[in-house]
């Protein structure tokens, strides 16, 4: 699955450096010589400086789609559930830990598979969009390689910060259905909410309980460097998510 994934993402990333290095983004995006709507800054991956209609919002686009959204909640969800859920609901993790395997180590040792996992899902995308970007001088000249690899490190942030919830989730529940839906209302209905609070005034306040208005890659795009304080929010909640698992599956009885 995670072959899979990993190539899924290269191309993706892939064809949207080539779509940006054949057609001017100010053509995709204006018509009648009006420019985006204020809430496709949702899709850009920006905090409002940074237009779809322009290489850093283009290539945002790309790191906030959602093909690399689902790409990201498909590992994650599945590795999550698998972490704790899916063994308490087989009924194996009473077998697993008579070897003995502490509950410290489960965790931790799962964890760091799918913290592995989503290092590689966005070193993919990085590093397909880097080669892009080097390749063609019309894009390099607005989006830095420093600012390429900026957005990776931002997009593996946004990946720690649902892994350490669902694994939360994953250490409380008892069906890897609860974790897989989870996930689910993180990222996806985290978009969702970002894109309405951007599109809608009156709701310009839920945006902060959204991921994806820490997880600006178009930002970190154009200006080149990491967005150091939303990275910081970003891995500080998933941090506490994963101390949450720890803490709970200490105490929690596993029988099925």
């Amino acid at each position: 699955m995670l072959a899979a994934l990993v190539v899924g993402m290269v191309v993706f990333e892939a064809l949207i450096v080539v779509v940006a290095n054949a057609i001017p983004p100010g053509q995709l995006f204006t018509a009648g010589g009006k420019g985006p709507p204020s809430a496709y800054q949702a899709f850009s991956g920006s905090s409002g400086d940074v237009s779809i209609a322009s290489h850093p919002g283009l290539l945002g686009a790309g790191l906030t789609h959602p093909f690399w959204i689902a790409m990201q909640l498909t590992a994650i969800g599945s590795l999550a559930a698998a972490a704790v859920a899916a063994d308490v609901e087989s009924g194996t993790v009473e077998l697993v830990m008579v070897r003995p395997v502490s509950r410290t180590r489960l965790l931790t040792e799962r964890t760091a598979a799918l913290v592995l996992a989503a290092l590689a899902l966005n070193a993919a995308a990085t590093l397909a969009v880097a080669v892009g970007v080097a390749l063609s001088p019309d894009i390099h000249r607005q989006v830095p390689i420093g600012g390429v690899f900026a957005a990776g490190l931002m997009g593996w942030g946004f990946a720690l910060c649902l892994i350490g919830p669902v694994m939360a989730v994953s250490a409380v529940g008892r069906r890897r259905a609860q974790v897989i839906g989870a996930t689910i209302a993180i990222g996806a209905v985290g978009f969702a909410v970002n894109f309405i609070a951007l599109a809608w005034s009156p709701a310009a306040p839920l945006r902060f309980l959204s991921p994806f208005h820490y997880y600006t890659p178009g930002d970190a795009l154009a200006q080149g460097g990491v967005l150091w304080p939303q990275l910081g929010i970003l891995v500080g909640a998933g941090v506490l998510g994963l101390v949450f698992a720890h803490l709970v599956l200490q105490r929690r009885d596993l029988a099925p």
